[in-house]
């Protein structure tokens, strides 16, 4: 297919320059022909290259998707500058004029132009690291710092997430590549550590029933499964109990309906079992003399 947008002028050039090579032609006549010979040779190599990089880098790096065409497109304008850039300095050099100091140019200004646009160039390469390295992607849930939500657009410069309240927060991409990132959709299971206190007037039998009764309660859930219930520690108006279940599921909201069965299911065995919750209380003793 790119061979084929070849366009018949180029075919023509080329003849006319291996022509002109068996032909006696003025010194002007043969410079002109080798100009146009190298010009046209070198805008159709920058063609050819510049499609198949892009088609190269579709093929094997990028996926579908609308952040894939515009990473597309921003790599074919970045390989497009990169290979006028050498193509422009071949014709020069072919054409005998000396490029040394349009090089020395050129990097100069290249340095004062890359300081001016640092912030900018910072964000767009740390693009480019976020699409292809994928510490996230447009949909997952992501904790950065004080802000957290939903990925929903991942651009050249900034990355925008969809907050818990409804806001849409802007962060830069330099930023994100710098710090630390809590990818929650990635999560395969959730860890969850609570805790439950009941009165020191409880009988040491219904302590011990207490872990069973809380394995029953998470056990019968469809997403929750049981790691331990320790009785762990004396406060100092409570009996402290420390329980541990894994979700098998990353969903948040799935978490939370799970929870508040485990709390429901507690309060109404412990009500049936006649167990009571702690709560502060200080008892003072009066001594009369």
């Amino acid at each position: 297919n790119i061979l084929d947008e070849i366009h018949v002028f180029v075919y023509f050039v080329v003849a006319v320059f291996f022509a002109a090579t068996q032909l006696v032609l003025p010194e002007i006549v043969h410079t002109i022909v080798w100009a146009a010979f190298v010009v046209v040779l070198v805008y159709e190599g920058i063609h050819i290259t510049q499609k198949f990089l892009v088609l190269l880098i579709k093929t094997f790096w990028l996926e579908d998707g609308s952040e894939a065409e515009q990473m597309s497109s921003v790599l074919g304008i970045l390989i497009k500058v990169a290979l006028w850039a050498v193509g422009l300095l071949l014709i020069l050099s072919n054409l005998g004029i000396n490029v040394n100091s349009l090089i020395a140019s050129l990097g100069v200004g290249g340095i004062a132009v890359a300081l001016a646009l640092q912030n900018i160039l910072s964000d767009m390469f740390s693009s480019f690291s976020i699409y292809f390295d994928k510490p996230f992607i447009v949909g997952d849930f992501i904790v950065v710092g004080d802000h957290m939500g939903t990925v929903e657009h991942i651009g050249l410069k900034t990355t925008r997430i969809r907050a818990l309240q409804g806001e849409e927060i802007v962060i830069s991409n330099q930023e994100l590549t710098s710090t630390r990132v809590r990818n929650f959709k990635k999560m395969q299971r959730r860890r969850v550590v609570f805790g439950l206190g009941v009165e020191y007037a409880t009988p040491p039998e219904k302590l011990r029933a207490i872990p069973g009764i809380v394995q029953e309660i998470i056990d019968a859930l469809e997403h929750a499964e049981f790691d331990r219930a320790h009785f762990f520690a004396f406060a100092d108006s409570s009996l402290n109990f420390e329980i541990v279940y894994y979700m098998r599921t990353s969903d948040y909201t799935e978490y939370m309906n799970t929870q508040q069965s485990i709390n429901l299911g507690i309060v109404e065995r412990l009500e049936k079992e006649g167990i009571a919750m702690a709560f502060p209380t200080r008892t003072v003793h009066i001594v009369k003399e």
